[in-house]
């Protein structure tokens, strides 16, 4: 690891969102071994607990129970966790639940659990720490999105309309808030080797409980959170992890007619 890898990450207070498993995970044991200190936040506590456990220092770290479908406690818990652990230094945004289901068989509920989540939770907490971060003037936000909140695939129409919702929130804080000493990183995964495909929602708002072909041929968590915080430590507004599929973002970009015919038979599951 170079120095200036390890002086990004070391003594810096870093809360990740959906630290107990998939990406969440892997940023919390890349960041423990950086020398970070974490907040680490999820619903389920035995799985954070479990993390927190195989995170070197594990004792430094602490484990705050979130749900970001209850974002209207945002603003004491934020409070709170500042008070408790001191200065918060990078936020990550990194919960969220994904989908799988045809547009006309998607119940509008579906829709508006997934807003709810990877959209209004994410902005209440961002929003709720930012008067910390500006007032340090240092540290700031990441938020993992996905390649679909930049282009859409079949399936994913809620789940996508989300995704471009979060980029646009953020990308309007980079423009207002330049200058003002706090980092706005976007990153968009491709195929990453998750369990989130075991818990996208289907048209009915169940589970889907499997995982997806494309999904299990991705990416390893592990090497995706490493290749994000190269992109925080490098400075950058933008960053596209994974592997072919993120020519996609050049290809609706340069050639928009050849992409939206390769997407509508594309291989998304």
């Amino acid at each position: 690891m170079s120095n200036s890898e390890h002086a990004a990450f070391q003594h810096k207070t870093v809360w990740v969102t959906g630290a107990s498993s998939g990406i969440g995970e892997g940023l919390a044991y890349a960041l423990a071994k950086k020398g970070a200190r974490l907040i680490l936040s999820a619903r389920r506590m035995d799985e954070l607990e479990r993390v927190k456990a195989c995170c070197e220092h594990s004792e430094r770290h602490h484990c705050v129970e979130l749900d970001l479908a209850h974002s209207e406690h945002f603003d004491s818990l934020v409070s709170q966790v500042i008070n408790e652990y001191g200065p918060i230094d990078i936020l990550i945004n990194n919960a969220g639940l994904s989908q799988r289901s045809m547009v006309l068989e998607t119940e509008l509920a579906v829709h508006r659990q997934l807003m709810e989540i990877n959209y209004f939770g994410t902005v209440k907490l961002t929003q709720s720490l930012l008067p910390h971060l500006l007032e340090r003037k240092q540290g700031g936000v990441i938020t993992v999105s996905s390649l679909v909140g930049k282009f859409t695939t079949p399936l994913r129409s809620a789940y996508s309309a989300s995704k471009h919702a979060i980029t646009a929130y953020m990308d309007s804080l980079r423009a207002e808030l330049h200058g003002q000493g706090v980092q706005f990183t976007t990153v968009y995964p491709g195929f990453i080797k998750t369990n989130l495909t075991y818990k996208a929602l289907l048209a009915d708002g169940s589970e889907q409980n499997k995982m997806d072909d494309a999904q299990e041929h991705g990416m390893s968590p592990e090497v995706c959170a490493e290749k994000i915080l190269e992109a925080w430590r490098k400075g950058k507004a933008e960053a596209f992890i994974g592997g072919k599929e993120t020519y996609g973002i050049y290809l609706s970009r340069f050639f928009p007619r050849l992409f939206a015919r390769m997407v509508r038979t594309a291989k998304v599951t």
